[in-house]
């Protein structure tokens, strides 16, 4: 058994503004590595422990610096996805062989109402991202990814805001959430004690290893699927426009339409690529 983990910061437990990177931030990689280490320990106290051969865990905010190669000291199965640039981006070397997928620190998509952080793939780049025209958020996205190769999202960890759009608004009622804080403002939250964090994300990876995994499901688009990107500014869609495939809507949107969802979902992560040329 395989189980792959994609690792954010914004839903983190003990983070509510980017600003904390910047005044310390070997405080905020402390945090995502208690997180971490939260999730292995409710591996291993798991009744499948022991047919777990492998846990890669991708390190997708920012760079891919935020976790320090000495986790792998805490488990000899861990494998650690670091740095940037990359194919796939937050979901990369991502195969049939994994059985079950965790998304840790995840958050709310962009324009959500008192979300942590709230942002999809690029505060600085993207207004709002729709795919079939349903509002994204990052673990939608990536949710359809894992689709791609038929493993579930079992396990998601982030910010209320996120747990109402995956959970109360039924995307993806199947997952065990656990909350980590409630956002009061974009920068601000209320943070949920670490012991309380602590006791629900061991219980939660064992409450899903000690499930039938055959209780969760996939989540995936209607064929065509069809990608609708709003840039911050019409210079951002006038570069990302470039892309062989794109349909320009106005000065700030395009859309990209495919039968075949891993070739969208590259072809996202190129457009975003694409609009971090200019200013």
């Amino acid at each position: 058994m395989k189980i792959y983990i994609s690792l954010d910061m914004e839903g983190i437990a003990g983070t509510f503004n980017w600003k904390q990177e910047d005044k310390d931030r070997q405080s905020v990689k402390k945090q995502i590595t208690n997180q971490v280490e939260w999730v292995i320990k409710g591996i291993k106290e798991s009744s499948k422990n022991s047919s777990i051969e492998e846990i890669v865990i991708a390190d997708s905010h920012s760079g891919g610096d935020n976790l320090h190669y000495d986790i792998t000291e805490i488990d000899d199965r861990i494998h650690i996805i670091s740095g940037y640039p990359r194919p796939q981006y937050m979901m990369p070397a991502l195969d049939e062989s994994y059985d079950l997928i965790f998304f840790v620190g995840y958050h709310a998509g962009v324009g959500t109402s008192y979300a942590s952080m709230d942002h999809t793939y690029s505060g600085s780049r993207v207004h709002k991202i729709w795919i079939n025209d349903i509002p994204m958020n990052e673990a939608l996205i990536n949710s359809a990814y894992a689709a791609y190769y038929n493993i579930p999202v079992a396990l998601v960890i982030g910010d209320k805001a996120l747990e109402k759009e995956l959970m109360v608004e039924n995307a993806m009622p199947w997952v065990k959430y656990v909350c980590t804080k409630e956002a009061l403002s974009r920068y601000s939250a209320k943070l949920k004690p670490i012991g309380q964090v602590k006791k629900e994300t061991i219980e939660a990876v064992k409450n899903v290893l000690n499930s039938d995994i055959d209780n969760f499901s996939i989540y995936q688009f209607k064929t065509p699927v069809k990608l609708t990107i709003e840039f911050q500014t019409s210079a951002m869609a006038d570069v990302a426009a470039l892309m062989p495939g794109t349909k320009r809507l106005d000065g700030r949107t395009l859309e990209f339409t495919h039968e075949d969802y891993k070739i969208l979902f590259d072809a996202l992560m190129a457009l975003i690529t694409l609009s971090s040329t200019v200013n």
